[in-house]
Order: C-alpha cells, then sequence, then structure tokens
C-alpha cells in the first residue's frame, strides 16, 4: 500500500502524545529556544481547540536549570544534576503555563518514576490524573522525576528505560493514545546515520520493526539530550506494540504536527499493530 494511503487516517487520531526533546526546544549555547517553544504551545492549543486530547512530553529540566543558574556547562556530579533539575522543572513548568495560558489553556504538571508506572496501584492512579486532567480539558505535561531518578540523567550511552523517548511511549499507552510524535533534531528514521553517511535514506513507513531495522540505530544524538535512535526504536516498539501509530519527525518547526495529522509523508511513520484478538 503506498505510504500516502497508511498515513491517510492520521487525521482521525482523537487523542495525541507529543514528545518533545531538550534539543528542540534549546540553542546549541544551550539557553531555551523561545520561539520554537511558543510555536509548540500554540499548535498544541490549536489541537485541542478542535476537541483533540492532547499530552505533551518534554525533556529540559536540567537545560533550562543550567541556563537560569548560568552554569554554562551540564553538571558532572549527580547530585548536582538532581539540584540544577529540580530547579529547571520549576522554570519549564513556569514558561510553559505563561504560554498555555496566553491561548486560553490550562496545564497540570506529572513528574513520572519507571517505579511508579510499574505499580499496579501507582499506575491506577496515575491513569485517573491522566484521565481527569483531560476530562477537564487541561494538557498534562509530563517528564522523568529527575530529581530522585538517576536513570536517565545518569546515561551518557543508550539507556533505553532512561529517557523522555521511552516514557513519551509508555505514556500513550497509560492514556490509550491513537497516535505518538517524538519531535527530535533529526527528519526521521534513516536506514544509517545521516550524520555519517551521506547516501542514508529515511524510511517513511515502517510496518514492522525487525532485527534488520534494529542495526540501523545508532547511538545517542545531540550532546544537550540524552536520546538517540536506539530509543527512539524502543519507544516505537511499546507504542506500535499497544496499537498506537507513531511518527518521528523533525521538531524545528512544531508547525510540522499539522502536516503530519493531513497525511503528508514527512518523518517516518511507525505503524501500530493489530492484535491478533
Amino acid at each position: 500500500m503506498e505510504s500516502s494511503n497508511l498515513r491517510k487516517y492520521l487525521s482521525d487520531s482523537k487523542r495525541i502524545v507529543i514528545k518533545v526533546g531538550t534539543s528542540t526546544l534549546t540553542y546549541e549555547n544551550g539557553e531555551m529556544n523561545l520561539a520554537r517553544m511558543e510555536k509548540l504551545v500554540r499548535v498544541i492549543s490549536d489541537l485541542m481547540n478542535q476537541g483533540k486530547d492532547v499530552v505533551l512530553v518534554t525533556s529540559g529540566a536540567i537545560g533550562v536549570g543550567v541556563s537560569k543558574l548560568k552554569l554554562g556547562s551540564r553538571p558532572k556530579e549527580l547530585k548536582d544534576k538532581q539540584a540544577v533539575a529540580a530547579v529547571g522543572q520549576c522554570e519549564l513548568m513556569y514558561m510553559y503555563s505563561k504560554l498555555f495560558l496566553e491561548y486560553g489553556h490550562t496545564v497540570g504538571q506529572i513528574l513520572l518514576t519507571r517505579d511508579v508506572v510499574e505499580n499496579p496501584t501507582g499506575k491506577t492512579n496515575v491513569i485517573n490524573t491522566f484521565e481527569t486532567l483531560l476530562e477537564m480539558r487541561i494538557i498534562p505535561i509530563v517528564n522523568e522525576n529527575d530529581s530522585v531518578a538517576v536513570d536517565e540523567i545518569e546515561s551518557e550511552t543508550n539507556h533505553v528505560f532512561g529517557d523522555n523517548d521511552t516514557l513519551s511511549a509508555i505514556v500513550a499507552t497509560l492514556v490509550n493514545a491513537d497516535l505518538l510524535i517524538i519531535l527530535s533534531d533529526i527528519d526521521g528514521f534513516y536506514d544509517c546515520d545521516p550524520r555519517a553517511n551521506e547516501c542514508s535514506k529515511l524510511i517513511s513507513v515502517i510496518e514492522k520493526i525487525t532485527p534488520e531495522l534494529e542495526k540501523c540505530a545508532g547511538g545517542v544524538g545531540s550532546s544537550r539530550g540524552t536520546g538517540g535512535m536506539v530509543t527512539k526504536l524502543s519507544a516505537a516498539k511499546i507504542a506500535t506494540l499497544a496499537g498506537i501509530n507513531m511518527v518521528l519527525a523533525n521538531g524545528d518547526n512544531p508547525n510540522i504536527v499539522y502536516d503530519i495529522l493531513a497525511g503528508k509523508e514527512v518523518g517516518s511513520l511507525f505503524l501500530a499493530q493489530k492484535s491478533d484478538s
């Protein structure tokens, strides 16, 4: 089936999880990219106005904390990273709250750790919180609780459960999303690293994640974030096996979300796997 036919149903997505990484939210010098952040908020607000449910999974607490405290670079010690994350998370939520309010929307913060969603009681409580916020037309903004969780901020290599790519897929399953959109600093999933190989080709539609496809995934991406193609593939596995479509696309211009929902051939679409039942 042609790619356009596989994408045309994305516009029907009622509940959408959007993940944005540190590299999308910040400039090369580590400072916040306010123009891009404002565009993202406007797009999400517009989707809410259309009657869609949107959950935002955001990175950036440590990056914002570094900028707020004028440190110049990410700290090396774990305790320093956690302290910076605590400062940055407050600033990050303040910025989101202020921007969304300008478009008439209220946000709610949810900080998650993996043990919470793996605990049956904790998982139920989190799901109830999500559902209540969405029923109240409040936009849940989710991040890893970096001040107590060490997996993500200690990771300097591939770490498939300590990153916000994987977290966004878990959130998508918790809220029974129709679509997960991961906005990154790369145009999509390539058959080899486009930064190192000029002959690399973007794969528009991925119907199934195969061992061959997994070999295409390289290491970490931007130095400003912790995610890489391995974590995005991990997220795609979780989402698609739960029956959720996932699109990986470049977040330089958040308006690309409109193109995704319009079925245009942007980014890489990982198709939801149909349940055997």
